[in-house]
């Protein structure tokens, strides 16, 4: 039941409307409408109410039960009740008034680092934007119509003739156009390789390397079998029964260093013997300083390496392209993953990266960011030598970023003080497989490819400060 009463403007100065519902009779019932009055700041503080009498009338209830009410809420502090002046809501109730609605926005993002030394990514603010847009401009002027149908699942054809002459000349790969498939990276490629089930673990893994491929391999159902490193790279000799080992052969994630050659033809000689594959991750092959280029292991044999490739490093990892150059017996069932058309990589980024190669815009970019993150790796091995000469910075031929050789027992507490410095980094034991026995020592992954020109000077002095003494 629900009883309303508006009081006249004569009585109070103001309406009121009250509603009297809920269990507990019409006591309860009013008790809870005028608290509820006053929270909700429609009866202010100082605001009188109508005699009990008067209330009683209009609400068609008993006297009395007006009058408890009353009663109880100035008991509680809700009223006060004074000779002579009626019975008022209280001065210091303080309601809740109904706060005015507003557009409802995103919370802020959280601030982060100061200072970003994660290893993996190039300087974004090094895109070249011209002649990327000058690329796309011609790839979509010259497009065929059937650019804007369905994509084929292998890649455009363009891109992957393109890439083709590329990857033979820069490489070293031997391959033809129908042996390349066009995915967006190198996690699509294990997603589609091992997540398809093209191939099948177990697979034998470097000691050290990143954490979120074996994510993506273990969502797969793959079992990783980690392999010892040392100077020369994998320990290709400790292969079991895998029929399948990952390895980054041209500059060994992250530790730094080229695989041997008498274990490059190793590891070819193991895939022949036993019908298996070598995975070659190929993600910064183009980056090298101070030593001679080191080709492909796919060179070697073509039929027992899948090599795999992107522009994640070479040019920017929001161009979500990659590719993997196939042995020819493994090309229909990757197709048969990927679908009847292209669902992954754009065909017009296809078509934009295709003419970058063929225009010589790629190699143009890939020769400035080669002089560019060499100065920017000898900048900190000056600074090291400058203010921390007991800190060695290895693996540092090649690639975007340098393994900082730390005292014993001090890496956690260095991630610390670069934390406190502002600085984002990775501590080498990050990267470490949890089943591996074996131990590369502390140290610091440092990624000197990431700050743009103007932040990389802060950088270095920041993490100098974080570094630990002699």
């Amino acid at each position: 039941m629900a009883t309303s009463w508006v009081n006249s403007a004569e009585r109070i100065g103001s309406d009121v409307h009250l509603e009297l519902t809920g269990p507990g009779g019409r006591r309860a019932a009013l008790i809870r409408a005028l608290r509820e009055a006053v929270r909700s700041g429609r009866l202010a503080p100082g605001t009188r109410l109508p005699p009990y009498r008067s209330l009683a009338a209009d609400l068609g209830v008993a006297r009395n039960t007006v009058a408890d009410a009353y009663a109880e809420l100035v008991a509680e502090g809700w009223l006060t009740a004074r000779q002579g002046s009626g019975t008022r809501v209280a001065e210091r109730a303080e309601p809740l008034r109904p706060a005015a609605r507003v557009p409802r926005q995103a919370p802020p993002r959280a601030r982060g680092p100061r200072h970003d030394l994660m290893q993996g990514t190039p300087d974004a603010s090094s895109f070249p934007r011209t002649a990327w847009l000058a690329s796309y401009r011609r790839a979509l002027q010259q497009a065929p119509n059937e650019v804007f149908g369905p994509g084929d699942p292998a890649g455009r054809v363009e891109l992957r003739e393109a890439l083709t002459e590329y990857l033979a000349r820069a490489r070293g790969v031997r391959t033809e156009p129908g042996r390349i498939v066009i995915c967006s990276g190198f996690a699509h490629a294990l997603r589609l390789l091992f997540g398809g089930g093209v191939l099948r673990g177990p697979l034998a893994v470097e000691a050290y390397g990143l954490g979120f491929h074996r994510e993506v391999l273990a969502a797969a159902g793959v079992r990783t079998v980690p392999l010892p490193l040392d100077e020369h790279g994998a320990r290709v000799d400790r292969l079991g029964r895998e029929r399948a080992v990952l390895l980054t052969p041209a500059h060994q994630f992250p530790t730094g260093g080229p695989l041997h050659p008498a274990r490059r033809a190793a590891v070819i000689d193991w895939a022949r013997a036993r019908g298996g594959l070598v995975l070659e991750d190929d993600y910064d092959g183009e980056f090298r300083y101070d030593r001679k280029p080191v080709g492909a292991v796919q060179g070697l044999d073509p039929e027992h390496v899948i090599h795999i490739g992107s522009v994640s490093k070479s040019l920017s990892p929001a161009v979500r392209l990659g590719w993997m150059v196939l042995p020819e017996r493994h090309v229909d069932a990757v197709l048969a993953v990927k679908g009847d058309r292209e669902a992954w990589a754009s065909v017009l980024d296809q078509l934009s990266l295709a003419d970058f190669v063929v225009s010589g815009a790629y190699d143009r970019h890939v020769r400035r960011m080669r002089q560019r993150y060499r100065g920017r790796r000898d900048r900190l091995v000056a600074a090291l030598a400058e203010h921390a000469p007991h800190i060695e910075a290895t693996g540092i031929a090649a690639g975007l970023h340098a393994v900082l050789r730390l005292p014993p027992c001090t890496e956690a507490s260095t991630v610390k003080a670069a934390a406190w410095q502002g600085i984002a980094l990775d501590g080498l034991a990050a990267f470490r497989h949890p089943d591996t026995d074996m131990a590369a020592g502390d140290g610091l992954v440092v990624g000197y490819a990431t700050p743009s020109e103007h932040a990389y000077g802060p950088a270095l002095e920041a993490l100098c400060r974080a570094l630990p003494p002699p």
